[in-house]
This record gives structure tokens, C-alpha cells and sequence, in this order.
């Protein structure tokens, strides 16, 4: 079973081409400016979102909270109600019927990409999906990851074999910086650049830029140093305090267009040929 929080058929922002987007759920990060925090953590059944339901579409049935997605009207208060940045609105596909979903629009499709939530952590699943999508489709695989799971081990061998490339989020440089950020170390983050890049798997790295909190520019130069020269695209992103959750970051604001160009700048003079600023 794989656990998947939401399917966007068609993303023209998660890797080449036109692409599913299928973003899993649970993550072993807890990132302070995390977007869609709604798929960091997995449903416990607390039933505190089952009260705040306009709809109905939360039911408890014995110890389980069911949801009832022809009900559901999105309205996610759900989500604002759980206290554990999950969602009582996640699916758990068989590797049959998840292929059936991809199946049905690969004609449109260039590829699928795999995000979070953290993709890796369903990566024995995962394998077996990619693999039976390479039999049955013309689609490539892409995997957006946070780069905290060891890679380059025996374990995860076939996972990197059949996956066609990876997308890498570095958040911070410093390790001080990034425990505080994310609640993990980031070794292992650094040594999948070089691992990926080394077995030509590597299609991009992004950075999201949070000025005052982090190191911005340090995080730049080194993940330049490392993929300058080496044909991988380089995502500069802006943060924005949309979406992010109360008392996160707060008095943050996103950094000026002018600092990003700045980045940018200095991407471009450390050897990364594709930099793209958003």
C-alpha cells in the first residue's frame, strides 16, 4: 500500500515535460517555513477533525476516522483542526490502482514525479511502482526528495537503479542552521549531491531563500561549488508566508528580488549553467 496525500494529473513545475504529480504522506522533516505541513505526519484517528466538519464527511467508524471524498466540499478545516500536521483526507493505494490513475493519462504525460511529504520513506513501494511503470508505459520517474536518507547504501540500490532522476531539496548548509530549521542533520543531504551527481541522477537542486534566518548565501556557494559545471538546474525560491503555520517564522519576511538576483549571480559565477529564480 502506498500512502498518498494528493495526485495533481498534470504539473508543468515538478521536473520536464508535463508530469503527474503524486505527493506522499509522512515526513521526517518538520521544516519551520513547511508549505503543505498537512503531510508531515499520519493520521492517528484523534477524531478532533470529525467535530469541525461542515459536511459530514468525517465519520467515525469504531477506532478509525473515514472520510468521504463524494461529501468532502475542500474546505480544510479539517487540516487547520488536526494537531498533528496530518490529514484524515489520505488514501492508501494498492500498486495496482495507483498505476491504473498514471495509466490513465500517460498518453499526456512525459513522466511522473514522486514528492511529499518524504517520497523516500515509501521507497520499497516505490521500486515496485517504477518498476511496473517502466514495463507497462513510456514514462520516466523523478523523485523530489529532502536527501535525508542514505542513498549510496545496499538497501536502496534498486530504488536508485529504476528511479531516472532525483530532485534535492538543500535547506540549509550549516548544520546548526539546518537542525534548527528542519529538527534533522543535513550529512547525509550533502553526501547524496555528490552520490547522485556521481551516477548521473541528479536533474536539480532547490533552496528556499529565508532571509535573517538563514545563511543564504553560504548555502548558495557550497551546493554551486558541488554541482557547478555538472549540468544540474539550480531552483532559487523565494519564501513566502502563505500557507506557512502560525507561530512559524513569524516577522519574517520574503526576501527582496533584488537579493535573489544576487544568488543568482553568484550561482552562475561558480560554474551551475541553469539557474532559475521563482
Amino acid at each position: 500500500m502506498i500512502l498518498v496525500n494528493k495526485i495533481i494529473k498534470f504539473s508543468s513545475v515538478d521536473g520536464p515535460g508535463n508530469r503527474m504529480a503524486i505527493f506522499l504522506q509522512g515526513c521526517n522533516y518538520n521544516c519551520d517555513y513547511c508549505h503543505n505541513p498537512e503531510t508531515i505526519g499520519v493520521c492517528s484517528s484523534c477524531k478532533k477533525c470529525v467535530v469541525g466538519c461542515p459536511t459530514g464527511a468525517l465519520k467515525k467508524e469504531g477506532k478509525k476516522v473515514v472520510w468521504d471524498s463524494k461529501g468532502c466540499i475542500e474546505c480544510d478545516k479539517c487540516i487547520k483542526t488536526c494537531p498533528k500536521d496530518a490529514s484524515p483526507m489520505v488514501r492508501r493505494y494498492t500498486l495496482e490502482e495507483l498505476l491504473g490513475e498514471i495509466k490513465r493519462v500517460a498518453p499526456f504525460l512525459r513522466g511522473i514525479t514522486i514528492s511529499g511529504g518524504e517520497s523516500t520513506l515509501q521507497y520499497k513501494e516505490l521500486t515496485e511502482l517504477f518498476k511496473r511503470v517502466k514495463e507497462e508505459t513510456e514514462l520516466d520517474c523523478y523523485i523530489d526528495t529532502n536527501g535525508s536518507l542514505p542513498l549510496w547504501e545496499e538497501r536502496y540500490r534498486e530504488f536508485v537503479e529504476v528511479t531516472d532522476a532525483f530532485m534535492v531539496d538543500v535547506k540549509a548548509w550549516d548544520k546548526r542552521e539546518h537542525k534548527k530549521l528542519t529538527g534533522q542533520g543535513n550529512i547525509n543531504v550533502k553526501e547524496n549531491l555528490k552520490f547522485l551527481l556521481d551516477c548521473g541522477k541528479l536533474f536539480e537542486v532547490r533552496t528556499v531563500v529565508v532571509p535573517e534566518k538563514l545563511d543564504n548565501t553560504q548555502t548558495v556557494e557550497e551546493v554551486s561549488k558541488v554541482i557547478g559545471g555538472r549540468g544540474v538546474r539550480y531552483k532559487i525560491i523565494k519564501y513566502r508566508r502563505i500557507g506557512v503555520r502560525e507561530g512559524k517564522l513569524t516577522g519574517v519576511d520574503s526576501p527582496s528580488d533584488e537579493y535573489l538576483e544576487e544568488l543568482k549571480g553568484r550561482a552562475l559565477a561558480l560554474g551551475v549553467e541553469d539557474v532559475i529564480v521563482i
